[in-house]
């Protein structure tokens, strides 16, 4: 057993540290430039130059977002971590240390876009007791180290 009373193959529920989490963000939005470049900008370069024809702009923003949640969501169902978490060592888990459900993964990823655009979600860790963004508070989801 651990000294918090945890046993060895249960998940240490410590968050990351704010670097670590900026840092995987960063590393993580190159990576998105490639999953963008040739799941939503290819298609569409295609369709306009056989097709000739553009696709109308809601489709276009519907298309990022529903890839964008793709990607994340199946990460996060299928291992708890997206490859730039894999590469920092964080995990996002349930309150208890479990694996995330399909629509709590759904909500999160919803509620991220939130926190994402009014940016207060992710000012929200540093008043946060447990040190998460709000999103993850919504979605009863924490980042956890490995």
């Amino acid at each position: 057993m651990k000294a918090n009373g945890m046993n060895q193959t249960s998940p240490s529920l410590n968050p990351p540290s704010f670097i670590k989490c900026v840092s995987a963000m960063l590393y993580e939005s190159l990576l998105l430039l490639g999953v963008l470049v040739f799941g939503w900008l290819l298609p569409h370069i295609l369709l306009l130059g056989i097709a000739r024809v553009g696709a109308p702009a809601w489709v276009i923003q519907v298309h990022f977002i529903a890839l964008l949640g793709l990607y994340f969501i199946w990460f996060w169902l299928n291992g708890g971590q997206t490859l730039a978490m894999r590469t920092w060592k964080i995990k996002i888990v349930d309150h208890s240390g479990r694996p995330l459900r399909p629509m709590q993964a759904l909500f999160r990823y919803l509620a991220a876009w939130l926190s994402f655009v009014f940016f207060i979600g992710f000012l929200w860790r540093f008043v946060d007791p447990d040190r998460q963004f709000l999103h993850d508070r919504l979605a009863g989801s924490r980042l956890i180290l490995e």
